[in-house]
């Protein structure tokens, strides 16, 4: 698979070569949407905590007898049918980490990529380097590539972090810069437009050439299994 290289005055300079097994997938919604709920779980710093009866302050001394007082039944003041009393049921405090193999999470990756590729979301670029640290750059250079998104954001990917630009598009609202290893399936699928470094490209698809091997979650067909006549139930012999 093949896909154009623009500069980033948005003219086409060449082609560039795209792993079937990254680019070329067949998305699986049902697998991307395990992998975000896992990836947005453990972003979850698990800090809310609420306070039961048992450690809420208050006396544990019966607040007036069973019976024979008209009143309703209670035993304790901290109960949590009474104002200043514990919470029932409430959220307590401690992060629970959900796991997820590597090699999972870079096959989530190839199908968010394989998505993105799909809708034409990825513009490659032979590099995003500025010569000074303007926003203006920054802008001039989105729009010639057709980068710039109403809604959503835009991510570039580098292959090593650039000061210069992060500076120039720091200013910029709705754009994310990320380097080719920290790129995540989550990231990919947030991302209205994606604009790839050839660098960072070559990256990419080194992180992922283990996948060379691993068939696309849930496609392809079984094997074959042997034909057999249909299976008959015996008559259980009494």
């Amino acid at each position: 698979m093949q896909a154009q290289l623009l500069n980033i005055k948005g003219s086409e300079v060449g082609k560039v070569e795209l792993q079937d097994t990254i680019f070329g997938r067949r998305p699986k919604p049902e697998f991307l949407h395990e992998y975000v709920t896992v990836y947005l779980a453990n972003q979850r710093q698990g800090t809310a905590n609420t306070k039961t009866r048992a450690e809420v302050s208050g006396s544990g001394k019966k607040p007036w007898k069973q019976k024979h007082t008209g009143r309703a039944r209670a035993g304790s003041f901290r109960s949590p049918l009474w104002r200043h009393g514990g919470v029932t049921f409430g959220p307590r405090a401690g992060h629970v980490h959900l796991d997820m193999p590597r090699r999972k999470a870079r096959l989530a990756l190839a199908h968010a990529l394989s998505a993105k590729q799909a809708a034409g979301a990825l513009v490659f670029v032979e590099s995003l380097g500025v010569e000074e640290a303007k926003t203006k750059a920054v802008t001039v250079m989105l729009k010639s590539l057709n980068c710039v998104a109403p809604t959503g954001c835009t991510m570039l990917v580098l292959d090593a972090p650039d000061a210069k630009l992060a500076r120039a598009s720091r200013n910029i609202p709705n754009l994310e810069l990320t380097l080719a290893g920290d790129l995540n399936a989550y990231g990919v699928l947030r991302a209205r437009r994606m604009v790839v470094t050839r660098p960072a490209l070559e990256k990419l698809q080194a992180r992922c050439a283990s996948l060379a091997a691993v068939p696309s979650v849930g496609g392809g067909s079984p094997a074959a299994a042997p034909q057999t006549g249909p299976k008959t139930r015996k008559a259980r012999k009494n």
